[in-house]
């Protein structure tokens, strides 16, 4: 068994993909051995790749709009989709089957201060016809830290990431009322990043084969056998509340069969960053993107 070191930037069942390359056994049925971990608060999973210590790990293609805005060419390049549509939630006090996003205005919401969740967050209200000035925004960290203070009672709604709002409904705490990913649509939102020489190995073709196998099993299983497999990397997690979310992105179609990036998907993730002024420009698929290593 040859070791494979893989990085992620957040840990969620919203990278389930990547996870149950893990948990489904697929990449040891290719012989590797995989050893993951979560890259430190403030420090990109990019860094794992620079200083040797990951092969492949999950980010984001804004972290080569980044890169390419610094007028510094990117050392990495996503190779592969994990989500291909926005997994964030919005989470209400009380259960609210007449939400309409238009009673986000004036409200607190718990949120992400900066990076790729607020983007699109404020993407979605402009897409929702809402004026994104108007919320009252709540930004205490953190994943851990935005759930903690909604459970503590500060905010009127919370912006997550499944598992965190169907844990929280399990709780009684919050009830789910929105998604994000529907008002967006398709979108590169999150991907798998390697270097250009790991991508040319047999490591790459092996861990390839073995995440293709993955994506199919992601969309034929049910979930409740998914979140079983899964259930040791959540351990504070109810197994019902994890059968239930990626049931729920099951559905919602966040992971497409294809492990390739589309140019679509890419050219939509453009539009949202330039909507945000956070793009230079309109950089081309290939400064940021490669196609997936050639499996035998």
């Amino acid at each position: 068994m040859a070791r494979i070191n893989i990085q992620f930037t957040l840990f969620s069942a919203f990278y389930s993909p990547l996870i149950s390359a893990m948990s489904g056994g697929f990449l040891e049925a290719e012989g590797l051995d995989p050893e993951w971990s979560i890259s430190p608060p403030g420090v990109s999973a990019l860094e794992a790749l620079r200083n040797g210590s990951a092969h492949v790990v999950q980010s984001a293609l804004s972290q080569g709009f980044v890169t390419l805005d610094k007028g510094e060419t990117p050392f990495a390049v996503h190779f592969a989709q994990v989500n291909e549509m926005d997994g964030f939630f919005l989470t209400a006090r009380k259960a609210d089957p007449a939400f309409s996003w238009k009673k986000l205005a004036g409200a607190e919401v718990v949120t992400f201060k900066g990076g790729q969740p607020h983007a699109m967050f404020k993407y979605a209200c402009h897409k929702a016809g809402i004026d994104y000035g108007k919320l009252k925004l709540i930004t205490p960290g953190g994943p851990a830290e935005i759930d903690k203070a909604f459970r503590d009672g500060q905010g009127q709604y919370v912006h997550q990431q499944g598992p965190f709002p169907q844990q929280l409904q399990a709780d009684g705490v919050g009830h789910i009322v929105g998604q994000v990913g529907p008002l967006i649509g398709p979108c590169g939102f999150s991907s798998l990043a390697a270097t250009p020489a790991w991508l040319k190995t047999d490591m790459a073709k092996a861990f390839i084969r073995a995440y293709r196998k993955t994506r199919v099993y992601m969309n034929e299983r049910p979930a409740a056998e998914i979140a079983q497999a899964e259930k040791p990397y959540f351990p504070k997690i109810d197994e019902q509340v994890l059968a239930d979310c990626i049931a729920t992105y099951q559905q919602l179609g966040t992971w497409t069969p294809h492990v390739e990036i589309t140019k679509a998907a890419y050219e939509k993730t453009l539009d949202i960053f330039e909507y945000n002024g956070q793009l230079k420009q309109r950089y081309r698929y290939e400064q940021v993107c490669a196609a997936p290593p050639a499996a035998d």
